[in-house]
Order: structure tokens, then sequence, then C-alpha cells
């Protein structure tokens, strides 16, 4: 009962921001009076109700497979590049430069090219996905390796341990809350790099949606699939802060 409590004082401020930033928005859109460049967050819920069939049944399933699809392949090549860079110095030096040169290619240019080999697949939008999302996991729990103590290292040496169980002993539940904070970064990037795939190219999904209500000229329509991409990274991620709670609990204590 206590930390339930402890939670919603620590949620409070938040709220308040929410509310006040919200305030501040629909004051703005009632000045401004133009739907269609700033539409009020009521004009937004009313138009995402009234588009709920198509988003819900069509749309946000569409965008929902390409981050569970990109998400899944950024966990696994990110994880196996962090563990590759950790136990192998050659591959650290090898690969890190390209990782970090990967990010620095935008987004926006590649998206096309993608388009163009993959066509309006959802392949083109889930390497959009693993492009932006890899790369937080990748460093995260690089570092989280790196951050392990060479002394215990050594020790567990001296007690006759090997690598491997050194790797699964000391260093896994080390580098658990870093693997957590690369997810909690990777989930609203998965869902972001879903949205731009569909956006530069695609048949369907909430990104597609929101750039086809630009061309109508409906504001309240653009930011509708936007709000539903946003309540859906958020629940998501209160879903992977549950289950790190739950892993690491000496980290609550």
């Amino acid at each position: 009962m206590r930390d339930k409590k402890k939670a919603g004082n620590a949620n409070l401020p938040a709220l308040i921001l929410l509310a006040a930033l919200i305030m501040f928005w629909q004051m703005a859109a009632m000045g401004i009076n133009a739907a269609y460049i700033l539409p009020s967050p009521t004009q937004i819920l009313v138009r995402l109700w009234e588009l709920r069939g198509p988003l819900f049944t069509a749309h946000l399933p569409a965008t929902m497979s390409v981050v569970a699809i990109g998400l899944l392949i950024s966990v696994v090549l990110g994880l196996g590049l962090a563990i590759l860079m950790d136990v192998s110095e050659v591959a650290e030096k090898a690969l890190y430069p390209l990782i970090i040169a990967s990010q620095t290619i935008p987004t926006t240019a590649l998206a096309p090219l993608f388009v163009l080999w993959f066509g309006y697949s959802i392949w083109s939008k889930v390497l959009v996905t693993v492009l932006i999302t890899f790369f937080p996991i990748t460093i995260t729990v690089f570092d989280g390796f790196k951050s392990v103590k060479t002394e215990m290292e050594e020790l567990l040496f001296t007690f006759g341990a090997d690598r491997r169980q050194i790797f699964f002993k000391l260093k896994i539940p080390a580098v658990l809350p870093c693997f957590f904070s690369a997810i909690k970064m990777a989930v609203p990037l998965s869902i972001i790099g879903a949205a731009i795939g569909e956006w530069l190219g695609a048949q369907s999904g909430l990104g597609y949606f929101s750039r086809r209500m630009m061309t109508q000229l409906d504001g309240a329509g653009v930011f509708a699939p936007i709000l539903l991409l946003s309540v859906v990274a958020m629940a998501f991620v209160g879903v992977v802060s549950a289950l790190e709670k739950r892993m690491i609990r000496w980290r609550n204590d």
C-alpha cells in the first residue's frame, strides 16, 4: 500500500504538467481557430473516435506487426553485437566505428531506397525500424558489459570459474539493468521507425494513414494516429518497466 501511494505521489507532477500542456494546447488551438493547422485535443479525440474502425482493425495491427518484427530483430542483433564486442577486442575495434557510422545516415534518405528494393512489403518498414532501434540496444548493453569490474572477474578466476561461468554468473546479472534501459529506449524508437517507414512508402499502417489525412488537410485526422502511437508506446514502456521490477528486485530495495 505504501509503495502504491509513493508511486502515485511520484506521478503527480507529471500529470499536473501534462494537464497544463493540454490546457495550453486547447487554448492555443481555440485562438488560431484553424483545425487543419492546429487541431485542439478535443477535436483530435473526437476524430480518433470517428476513425476507430479503420485505425484499430487495419492500420494499428499493420504498424504493430512492423514494430514486433523490427524490435525482435533489433534485440537479437543488438545483443549479438554487444556480446561479440565484449568477448573479442578485434571485433570491438572493427564493429564499433561501423555501428556509430550507421547512425549518421539520415533515415529519411534510406527509407525510399528500402521501398525501392523491397516495394511496399513489410520488410521495407522493418529495415527502417531495425536501423533506428538496434543502436541503443547494442551500445547500452556493451557499456553494461564494460562496467563490470575487472577485479570481480579476476576474483572469480582465482576461485576456479571459467569464462562461461563468469559470463552467466557475473556479467549477465550486472548487465540486466542496462538491457531493460535499452529496451525502454528502443520501444518508442521502434514505433517511430515503423511510422517513418509507413509515412514514406506503405499501403497500410498508422504512419501511412496520417500521411493520407495530411493530403486531405485533415489536421485532427493527422494527429489521431499519432496520439494512438504515443499511447501504445507508453503502454509498452510501462509493461517493460513492470517486468524490470519483477526481474531485478534488488534494484528496488
